[in-house]
Parts: structure tokens; sequence; C-alpha cells
């Protein structure tokens, strides 16, 4: 998704609840947060689309929007099944929330994924092609950044040195009254990343602070690396 086009990695199509749950956002705070937020990797999910109705501007980056709209919608449909099939053979890596049924979670990414298209067409701006660790931004250009399903899923993609400068470059691009927040930590079968502390220390030494913060949705505890540059105080995250 957001280094040289991995083919491995899995486009996903999640909408812009899914984020929320993923984050510890709120629709509410997105829609005050008067500023532009970076999604790194985009893949093929909603949240440009859904985010532009809450009156918060989103801009998706992920190299595989250098490839053709359709073959993209594609490959993101491939995702829909792959994740269908590790739902089924693996639920506890990939359980949909306790109250909805894996075809009901999944027809959401459906819809997404319909969301993504049609915004795409019409609003191309949004969407980047551009790769980690060098992202075509200004410094502080963001007010929020996520990242979701990349850095510490694919450890065979991205070693610690590659981690460390994505890291990095995400906290460049974004204010530095803001916060960068990574998730998951751990990879495709829930292995957590053995040299997190490494890591984080690493980034402290580069003046960039760093937290492990617990998210509960939908019954769910999901741990979230949130990153700050240190020497600036930070806004409110877009939680409440």
């Amino acid at each position: 998704m957001c280094a040289a086009v991995p083919t491995a990695t899995l486009v996903t199509s999640r909408p812009l609840d899914e984020y929320c749950g993923l984050f510890g956002l709120t629709r509410a705070a997105l829609g005050r947060l008067g500023g532009t937020v970076l999604d790194c990797p985009g893949g093929a999910a909603g949240l440009a689309a859904e985010a532009d109705r809450l009156g918060c501007r989103v801009v998706a980056v992920d190299p595989l929007y250098a490839v053709p709209p359709l073959r993209l919608v594609d490959l993101a449909r491939a995702g829909r099944e792959t994740m269908a099939e590790a739902m089924r053979t693996t639920p506890r890596l990939y359980a949909a929330p306790r109250h909805v049924r894996p075809e009901k979670y999944l027809r959401s990414w459906d819809r997404a994924r319909r969301l993504f298209a049609a915004d795409r067409a019409a609003n191309p701006g949004r969407y980047v092609a551009a790769a980690l660790p060098r992202l075509p931004f200004a410094d502080g250009f963001f007010a929020l950044t996520l990242s979701s399903y990349l850095l510490f899923a694919y450890p065979e993609l991205f070693g610690p040195d590659e981690q460390l400068a994505a890291l990095l470059e995400l906290v460049r691009v974004t204010d530095p009254a803001g916060e960068v927040r990574v998730h998951p930590l751990h990879d495709a079968v829930g292995r957590r990343c053995p040299h997190l502390a490494a890591l984080r220390g690493a980034l402290g030494r580069r003046g960039v602070a760093s937290e492990i913060v617990t998210v509960t949705s939908a019954g769910r505890a999901r741990r979230v690396l949130v990153l700050r540059a240190a020497s600036r105080r930070h806004r409110p995250a877009a939680t409440a």
C-alpha cells in the first residue's frame, strides 16, 4: 500500500466508522477538526468520501493509485474475498464487531468500495499516488495522520529501518500540534512487533514522543501507537 506497490498486501475498503473504531475517533470530532487528515495507506477505503460529508477534508495516499482505477477496484474486490476467507478460517484475528455478522460487516466494505470509486472519479485530487518513506507534502501539512494495516502488519516488507524512516516521514508531514496514529502493532497472524520499544527509543532520540494507547470499540481492545513532535504541545485528537 504505501511503499513501492507491495503486491503481498491486502487492498481493503474500510468505511469511516471502522476507522473511528480502529483509531479511537468520532464523527463529531472529525467534523470539528479544522484541518486536513492524511490516510496513508488509503487503499480503496471510503474515508475521504464519507469524511467530506462531515466537513472534514481527507487526502488519501497510496502507490496503488498509479494503477488504472478499474484495476484497483478489482484488487479491492479480491481483498474483500480474502478477508471473507480469513474471517471464516481465523475468526480470532479478523473478528467483526460482536453484534455484526461477518457478511454484514463485509457489506460495509462493499459500500465503502463503491464510495471510494465514485469519489476518486469526482475528486481525483484527494487521492495521491506516492510511497513512504517520501511523501510529496510540506512539513506540518496535516492536522491528523492515520496509518492502518501496513508498517507492522507486513514485517517481511518493512524491517526496523524501513519502519523508522516511514514513521519519521509521517511525523514530518503532520502539524506539530497534531498527531500520527498507527494501527495495528502486530503482523497478520497476531504477533506483536518484537522491537517496538527500540523503535520508540529511536524515535525519541529524533525528537518524536510516542505512546501506546488502548482503544476499545465494539467490545474489542486495540493498541494504537500515537506519535507527536516532542517539542510542541498537541491539540486534542478527534476523540470526543
